[in-house]
């Protein structure tokens, strides 16, 4: 069994405080984009393994798409295996929530071989149990996402952008860019709600907005460099996505996206991809 795992980009991420437990509160608008890796499924193996064509992904039980499976026959109530094969495509640590979704994709390929044994909100708990972007890849609609990103509301005025989706060529640790995270410096001090943001049509001018950029920025000037460059080749509006250290640009069709691509694509280090928005 093949299945796709795509990518997902934040168009606005405030960081709205911190919990008890450590972890920050969030308000954020996540969309999914056609940037997908490829995960194949054996059901009935010796044992439960994984691969990727990255070298950089762990094939442990560190592994957010193995774990999926594991904890997957475990609420299933079977004692059976899977191998699982990945085909990267999406760059690791760039924001771009890859082993979220990898294990999102693990959960609802298993579910439909078994022929739907859990719902759609069962599957989504089982993967808050282990990421707080992997319900939103089971959700599959762009979404409104508060708390630590696991309540999800839809939303449906984003215009079908052609995103160019820039990857600068390193990784960056959502954990250490959290850690250095400082209220005092957050950049949208809209504080938009939710209610907000569902009555109008997603403004690529105005509301793209990312709290995390200051510290990934002030560390890595490449990803300033590389948003400078996208507005700079005419994209509408442009962002760090998540954490970093991918950032995209908005652009109204192919034809005005094509130029700033072939541009964009001149810096050896960087890694350029031209994607559809999946509404």
């Amino acid at each position: 069994m093949k299945i796709i795992s795509p990518a997902k980009i934040n168009l606005f991420l405030q960081i709205t405080g911190k919990r008890p437990d450590g972890y920050h509160n969030l308000f954020t608008l996540m969309c999914r984009v056609s940037l997908c890796d490829t995960i194949s499924l054996t059901v009935g193996t010796d044992a439960t393994r994984i691969s990727c064509t990255d070298p950089h992904v762990p094939e442990d039980e560190s592994n957010l798409a193995l774990r999926a499976a594991s904890l997957f026959f475990k609420n299933l109530g079977r004692h059976e295996h899977v191998r699982i094969s990945i085909d990267k495509q999406i760059p690791v640590g760039a924001g771009l929530g890859g082993g979220s979704s990898n294990a999102a994709s693990v959960l609802m390929g298993l579910n439909a071989y078994y022929k739907q044994p859990f719902s759609q909100e069962e599957l989504m708990g089982m993967g808050l149990s282990m990421g707080a972007d992997i319900p939103f890849f089971i959700f599959q609609k762009p979404a409104i996402a508060t708390g630590v990103g696991e309540k999800l509301e839809l939303y449906e005025k984003l215009a079908p952008f052609k995103i160019l989706l820039v990857y600068p060529g390193f990784a960056v640790s959502t954990a250490n860019v959290y850690k250095k995270f400082n209220f005092g410096l957050t950049k949208c001090k809209k504080n938009f709600k939710s209610s907000l943001f569902k009555e109008r049509v997603f403004d690529a001018k105005n509301d793209l907005c990312n709290d995390l950029e200051t510290v990934t920025m002030s560390e890595y000037p490449d990803v300033t460099e590389v948003k400078a460059s996208l507005l700079h080749h005419g994209a509408q509006g442009a962002l760090m996505s998540g954490s970093g250290s991918s950032v995209f640009g908005l652009f109204p069709d192919s034809v005005s996206a094509e130029p700033a691509r072939q541009n964009l694509s001149q810096n050896p280090r960087w890694k350029v991809y031209l994607v559809d928005m999946m509404l």
